[in-house]
């Protein structure tokens, strides 16, 4: 099913699209609807009940913040990271309800931890609360966080894979269809993705344009990154790194060093400028989450310093033909297999990223179609069974070094399918398959949960 490009690259507060974008937007659409039925001023109390993974890695991820965010109406796009939107909650225990409403409000007993329950649904599940004076249930809602900030309500979690279809000209569910629509219509990937975007988005949309504008605001993020220096929140006493790995290579370019493997230092700074960017609890884009938010940004920095364009409009159509690649590389992912470190692991956050950023490459580097295939699932093949195991539920590790680890991945594969036809003997929709059902077949202590693997050793060992 075709997921739109400016769904999949959407805008969000870190550290997690599925623990801090996901339940922002649930809970701003509970209070939405309590006040659409005319609830709100009756509200004396919200109560929120998390589960599975949301509960036990949702004080490292920062879910409880984001969930107080959602009740107060915050827009995130117009949110300054860092403002302590949060001030009034901690000190004198107030929450204002849609920048309307005011109830008394606190982080540890009105947000419960249910860490042994997960819905069956999926593991990032919410129950959402408002009650009156007299206690009585104004309104009860559960939601679902499904990966890359998207969310269902119980009665449409369905939909992640029967939801309604956008009305585009070209829709698929799969790889193999996605090529044939494009040999019909001797169409590029890109092309085909540009052409459903203008179906769906408004007149005075510019595609083009707002595409443009993902990428600036996707390389903000790693200037932000090598900006900054210290240590990020939580406890683990993390350092920030990028900034000083970008001034120490600096200085070796100062010095007239020679050094072959250069390009895969800048690759791993700028990706590490990001990822650090994403665990301060900066505004990142989802590519195609936050946790995998440096992979994509890394490796078109690549591109662009190392892909000889002559003109500035050479580069811009090599900027859009990569992310509209990207994009349809993410819509299968999302249609068959998952997005979310919760269900099927960090193979669905960075090596679905991975996979996008290899595609995409091939693309903006003139590629054809086949190449592009083969790039994303060399991409993928070596990602599969990647664990999902953060210390402490952060973002922090070993979750920074992957997204370098990925971009390094990414161009890899991308180079190993230039330096081929495009034929392959294992196809993307065979290796997506492949990657759900191993996502699936993980102990759940190794998604999203930090109850196994480096969480439960790298402190103890």
């Amino acid at each position: 099913m075709y997921y739109s490009l400016f769904e999949i690259f959407s805008i969000g507060i870190g550290p997690s699209s599925s623990h801090t974008v996901g339940p922002m937007k649930a809970a701003e659409r509970f209070i939405r609807n309590l006040r659409e039925q005319n609830l709100l001023g009756k509200v004396n109390r919200l109560h929120t009940t998390l589960y599975g993974s949301l509960a036990l890695t949702g004080i490292g991820h920062g879910t409880l913040n984001a969930v107080a965010y959602g009740f107060m109406g915050l827009n995130v796009a117009e949110m300054n990271p860092s403002f302590d939107y949060l001030a009034d909650i901690k000190t004198k225990h107030k929450l204002v309800v849609d920048n309307e409403h005011e109830i008394n409000f606190s982080l540890e007993q009105d947000i419960e931890l249910a860490k042994n329950t997960v819905l069956k649904e999926h593991t990032n599940g919410m129950t959402f609360k408002a009650l009156d004076k007299q206690n009585n249930v104004l309104l009860e809602e559960t939601y679902f966080s499904v990966g890359g900030g998207t969310i269902a309500r119980q009665d449409e979690i369905s939909q992640r894979i029967d939801r309604k279809p956008y009305e585009v000209p070209y829709q698929f569910e799969t790889c193999a269809e996605l090529m044939r629509l494009c040999a019909q219509n001797k169409m590029s990937i890109a092309e085909l993705v540009l052409q459903n975007e203008k179906a769906i988005q408004p007149h005075d949309f510019s595609v083009s344009k707002n595409i443009l504008k993902l990428h600036q605001m996707m390389q903000q993020s790693i200037d932000i990154g090598l900006s900054k220096d210290g240590y990020l929140p939580g406890g683990l006493k993390v350092k920030r790194h990028a900034k000083e790995m970008y001034e120490r290579l600096k200085n070796k370019f100062d010095n007239n060093t020679t050094d072959s493997l250069t390009a895969i230092d800048w690759i791993n700074i700028w990706a590490f400028a990001v990822a650090e960017e994403n665990a301060g609890g900066g505004r990142m884009v989802t590519a195609p989450t936050m946790g995998s938010a440096g992979v994509i940004p890394a490796v078109m920095r690549y591109m662009e310093r190392y892909g000889n364009f002559t003109h500035e409009t050479d580069r811009q159509n090599a900027v859009i033909n990569f992310l509209a690649t990207a994009s349809a590389i993410c819509s299968l992912y999302r249609t068959n297999a998952s997005i979310s470190g919760a269900e099927v692991g960090c193979q669905g956050e960075i090596g679905v990223a991975c996979s996008m950023a290899a595609g995409g490459l091939v693309a903006a580097l003139g590629g054809n179609n086949k190449q592009i295939e083969n790039a994303a699932e060399i991409a993928m093949e070596h990602n599969l069974g990647l664990t999902c195991d953060p210390i402490n539920g952060l973002v922090q590790v070993p979750c920074i070094e992957r997204n370098a680890m990925g971009a390094i991945k990414a161009i890899n594969a991308a180079r190993l399918a230039l330096q081929g036809s495009g034929t392959h003997i294992v196809s993307l929709d065979s290796i997506i398959k492949t990657m759900y059902e191993t996502g699936l077949s993980l102990n759940k202590e190794y998604k999203e949960t930090s109850l196994a693997g480096i969480a439960k050793n790298a402190l103890s060992c």
